[in-house]
């Protein structure tokens, strides 16, 4: 079932991710496999005491709409997951967190990129100033995780890690 690699040939190499074109032995046959290769990236639920779950809301262009979601990012070179978790909530919400529950690690799109994400529950929160990248635009919302639940349900959150780390969340804080 493995497929064999006979030719790999990078077409671009940006800033945060690098496209392959892999010549490879499909099933005794020829094809051709387009990869985005990129590094980790992390997601966090930011549960405050009152139950609220801390969310960014930001303009994707790659999907042309604007998103609510988890605060998520990529993970710098050499940089531990928990690492770029604590980094990436404090640049996005301002909160920092006195506690932090691994939930699962996974790839969001297997068939073309090698993305892989760690996924976390923050509690114990603390305000604080947030750090925005300077090109960034991001809201920060509260809902309950009923009020997250129902917009996943009606297709008002499709983001997959957000609505992964929703559930998630949710049963280990049952």
């Amino acid at each position: 079932m493995k497929e064999i690699i006979t030719n790999s040939t990078t077409i671009y190499d940006g800033k945060i991710l690098r496209l392959t074109v892999k010549d490879v032995i499909a099933n005794g046959l020829p094809a051709k496999r387009e990869i985005v290769e990129k590094g980790g990236a992390v997601a966090v639920v930011p549960l405050k005491d009152d139950g609220k779950v801390v969310m960014v809301r930001q303009y994707r262009v790659a999907v042309g709409e604007e998103l609510l979601e988890i605060p998520a990012g990529l993970m710098d070179p050499g940089e531990e997951p928990l690492e770029s978790v604590k980094r990436e909530l404090k640049e996005e919400t301002g909160y920092t967190a006195d506690k932090w529950t691994h939930l699962t690690e996974f790839y969001p799109s297997a068939g073309f990129t090698n993305e892989y994400i760690h996924l976390y529950l923050a509690e114990g929160l603390t305000p604080g100033e947030t750090d925005f990248d300077e090109t960034e635009v991001i809201e920060v919302e509260e809902y309950t995780f009923d009020e997250l639940l129902a917009m996943i349900e009606t297709g008002e959150i499709h983001d997959g890690k957000t609505a992964a780390g929703i559930a998630l969340a949710r049963l280990k804080t049952l």
